[in-house]
């Protein structure tokens, strides 16, 4: 039908730019290594950075709480009620985080959606950092405060934008992800805090790459930078991480009662499944136990790191085990990408404009806690024979 070649003609487009990127079928659960097509393939790309999406505790936990709950909440929580599972988690997330209270949602994108446009109106104002994730791009869109947006990681651009515009809103909210997903590089989040302070401004941090990863026993970036009386609210994922489903956002117990009137995701979509929920609480109980996962987590990182660098690869500036392996060039990135998968059975997705700027195109792996050291070494290996073949390296 003509009325549906304009897809054809996008689709054709985004091959012939070398930004068409195939998107896996995976057999098998997630791990180190994984199915696709028959085949064993190292997994470098998954942000299950703790093992948990198939770590046998957890998945007792959710399997145990669909036999008592069922596999679904019914309906909205304000309406059907509240499963006590959500209950405990909440409490959970509130003591792992040291806040007042958290609200748990069906997902960290809802997370974003429901409470940015609950905080701030149309007499309001947002500053928002220039590399934010989408779902913060899209939260701030669906709220009519006025937007401003300052500098990637620029203190100086932040208070320049603070000072200039924040008579014009009632209620002001600066929102910065913690840790920056292309390029693993960290918010100034402690003079990002001394600026909303000194001109009264909320603060706001999505921290979906520092759950499980920064902070003690990976409470996050506001552990780590020692913030939980400084920050209002925290918004974080179960999908990385602690490897189930679902978000969050941790603050004051005021303003968490305030989101359940609200913030619409909480008021019409139903509630997080048990055995999400059920997982995400078991997971959180181990870190708070035992930190080994994170350890080996960050020493995989510290391995992969060094030895792309050694073999002359741009990693760019992370200081988390987000791992860009930046070659610039669409077309180059995506036949790298291709030839990692079919010729060495590594598993890492190209990342291409519009996700990252053209010309910064870059695979991005993802180390885990659940890699040995043969597996990254394995990796290192396949990208040092295969980018001096593509005169890459």
């Amino acid at each position: 039908m003509q009325k549906y070649n304009w897809v054809d003609e996008e689709i054709s487009a985004l091959k012939a730019e070398g930004r068409y990127v195939p998107i896996r079928t995976i057999e098998s659960a997630q791990g180190a290594w994984v199915k696709i097509n028959g085949k064993q393939v190292l997994n470098m790309c998954s942000n299950n950075y703790l093992g948990f999406a198939n770590h046998p505790e957890t998945k007792k936990a959710a399997i145990e709480a669909i036999e008592e709950y069922g596999v679904g909440a019914g309906a909205v929580r304000s309406i059907a009620g509240t499963d006590e599972i959500h209950i405990k988690l909440e409490e959970k997330i509130a003591s792992f985080k040291h806040s007042e209270a958290a609200l748990v949602y069906q997902g960290g994108l809802l997370a974003n959606l429901g409470t940015v446009p609950a905080l701030v109106g149309k007499d309001d104002i947002i500053f928002s950092e220039e590399l934010n994730h989408a779902s913060i791009i899209d939260g701030t869109r669906l709220s009519p405060a006025k937007r401003i947006v300052y500098k990637h990681l620029s203190v100086d651009d932040l208070e320049k934008q603070a000072k200039e515009n924040r008579s014009s809103g009632k209620k002001a909210l600066v929102i910065t992800d913690g840790v920056f997903s292309m390029d693993g590089d960290i918010a100034p989040l402690p003079e990002i805090v001394d600026i909303a302070e000194k001109y009264d401004i909320m603060t706001y941090v999505d921290d979906a790459h520092g759950e499980g990863v920064l902070g003690d026993h990976g409470r996050g970036i506001v552990n780590y930078f020692h913030l939980e009386d400084k920050v209002d609210i925290e918004m974080g994922t179960f999908s990385k991480a602690l490897g189930s489903m679902g978000g969050f956002v941790a603050g004051s117990a005021e303003m968490i009662d305030l989101l359940k009137q609200k913030a619409r995701p909480f008021l019409f979509s139903s509630a997080l499944n048990p055995g999400d929920a059920a997982a995400v609480l078991k997971a959180i109980e181990i870190l708070e136990k035992d930190d080994s996962l994170v350890k080996k987590l960050w020493e995989n990182a510290d391995l992969l790191k060094k030895s792309l660098a050694d073999l002359g690869y741009n990693t760019g500036h992370s200081k988390t085990p987000i791992t860009p392996v930046i070659i610039g060039d669409e077309k180059k990135t995506v036949e790298l990408s291709t030839k990692l998968y079919e010729e060495k059975n590594v598993f890492a997705s190209p990342i291409v404009y519009p996700t990252v700027p053209k010309g910064t195109a870059r695979i991005r792996l993802m180390p885990s806690a659940v890699h040995t050291h043969e597996d990254i070494m394995t990796a290192v290996n396949a990208f040092g024979e295969l980018g001096k073949k593509l005169h890459i390296i």
